[in-house]
């Protein structure tokens, strides 16, 4: 019987050995809610079902009023040397507009890579050319940031057919390091603004789409899915969405202080102190100012007085520092 029986033993253990092999691998263009996860697990707040961190939609409103330089400071101070870019064109250069971060990578065009990227994609039901991907995972108040490589001459990653999807579906705009093209166009359309390398009419070629959601390079910046994105005629800053409301705080206060220092320069009454000279007398001062103008605080009382207090701790915290 055991003679008889090991045959179909055999054939069992094969198959339950086999079995990984036959099973359908997770996806590999689309990173999975666990992978996000892993990369952004100091955020602690609410998330999209995918996992992507949703910083809030206040945040998106506040952050286009406050200076680059002010966020990159408060960066620079927490660690994060790499998260601003330069050298791009602006659909509308005098609109800064900002959003969280949707990031994909393009790679120049390998077949067998392509192919199997194709195949995965017609198994999900995904349609047309793996550029406009992408797009239909945009909500809104999203930021479609893309590493295409700086490749602008058929590097161009949208026209505006395409452009006119992520107007739709994020009702913000967009971050290429590539090309894109028909710019006139994706000029006149509604709620959409981007930042490009360069405007080409070739259409593209010979790249393709390698990831959705997982860690990119945007020129000399590293971006993560969810990072807070501001994007102005000038650059382009990535801040951490863990740390985006502290950071859009800071760069109000700072934003506030300066607006106080501009009004003591232009009465005379900063004397040779054109760019501080802060000390406890001048804060007192900058409060009473603040009380008589309390439509220029955008965060709240509460925020505003930790950060005060911040400074207070780091001015007596500082050898022969003034009082």
């Amino acid at each position: 019987m055991l003679k008889m029986l090991r045959p179909l033993l055999l054939g069992s253990l094969a198959l339950v050995l086999a079995a990984p092999a036959m099973a359908p691998a997770y996806a590999q263009v689309k990173q999975t809610r666990e992978q996000m996860m892993f990369y952004t697990s100091q955020w602690k707040g609410e998330r999209f079902p995918d996992g992507r961190p949703r910083v809030p939609d206040d945040l998106l409103k506040r952050v286009v009023n406050v200076s680059i330089e002010d966020l990159w400071d408060y960066l620079r101070d927490k660690g994060f040397d790499c998260q601003f870019d330069t050298g791009y064109q602006m659909l509308h250069p005098e609109k800064p507009f900002a959003g969280r971060a949707l990031t994909t990578q393009y790679m120049p065009l390998r077949r067998d890579m392509y192919d199997a990227i194709a195949a995965e994609g017609k198994r999900e039901g995904r349609v047309s050319g793996n550029n406009s991907w992408p797009i239909a995972e945009l909500k809104e108040g999203d930021m479609y940031v893309a590493d295409g490589f700086g490749k602008i001459v058929e590097g161009t990653l949208i026209g505006s057919n395409l452009g006119s999807g992520i107007a739709t579906h994020s009702k913000t705009g967009f971050v290429f390091d590539a090309g894109i093209r028909d710019a006139e166009e994706n000029r006149a359309l509604e709620n959409m603004n981007g930042l490009y390398r360069a405007y080409d009419p070739s259409a593209w070629k010979n790249m393709t789409l390698t990831s959705i959601n997982a860690p990119i390079r945007i020129g000399r910046a590293t971006v993560l899915p969810g990072d807070l994105v501001l994007a102005k005629n000038d650059g382009v800053i990535f801040v951490p969405a863990y740390l985006a409301e502290d950071a859009v705080s800071h760069a109000e206060f700072i934003n506030l202080e300066d607006a106080f220092n501009f009004d003591l320069n232009r009465s005379g009454k900063n004397g040779g102190e054109f760019e501080g000279g802060w000390n406890a007398k001048k804060y007192g001062a900058f409060v009473t100012w603040i009380d008589a103008n309390p439509g220029k605080l955008h965060m709240s009382r509460a925020e505003f007085d930790a950060i005060l207090a911040e400074r207070k701790s780091r001015l007596q915290n500082v050898s022969g520092a003034p009082k």
